[in-house]
């Protein structure tokens, strides 16, 4: 009985502390660059799953044909295509990691309006962990942007 009087205080205290409306717009504001930011590497990572995609339908498109003739033509390409597949699903992981942070981000902006505690140090480092994953995963797409460029030829190149 005295867990539903615990939980009862609790809820009344949440709603009290959530209620204010000026405190819901500091922590609509305090949330909105994170968002931005998250709608930015969703869009970088359409771009890299798209292109993601055409080198995957390539690679079998190229396996398909068993012979091995059509395997000896294409086997340099084949190799090229698949450090541009190492290189595009890295980008994603990373860029994925990268929205999973950001929204913890948000989510901990959001609640931060509404605890006593100082969380700025976490926020703080979890912004520049967001940072260094999506410099990463833009340094891979970069990277397979390049092998794009030259070519099955010039994989050493790269």
């Amino acid at each position: 009985m005295l867990d539903l009087f615990a939980a009862t205080d609790f809820a009344a205290e949440i709603i009290e502390r959530t209620s204010s409306t000026p405190d819901v717009l500091r922590a609509v504001q305090l949330s909105l660059a994170p968002a931005f930011l998250l709608v930015g590497i969703g869009s970088i990572m359409n771009v890299m799953v798209t292109r993601l995609n055409w080198i995957a339908g390539r690679i079998e498109r190229l396996m398909d044909q068993e012979t091995d003739q059509v395997i000896d033509k294409f086997s340099s390409e084949i190799v090229w295509l698949r450090k541009r597949r190492l290189f595009a699903r890295r980008a994603i992981m990373l860029a994925t990691a990268a929205a999973g942070i950001i929204s913890v981000v948000i989510a901990v902006l959001f609640v931060s309006v509404y605890i006593h505690t100082r969380i700025g140090t976490l926020v703080v480092f979890l912004w520049v962990v967001t940072m260094a994953l999506l410099i990463t995963a833009l340094y891979h797409f970069l990277r397979e942007t390049l092998l794009a460029a030259t070519g099955p030829d010039h994989t050493k190149a790269v």
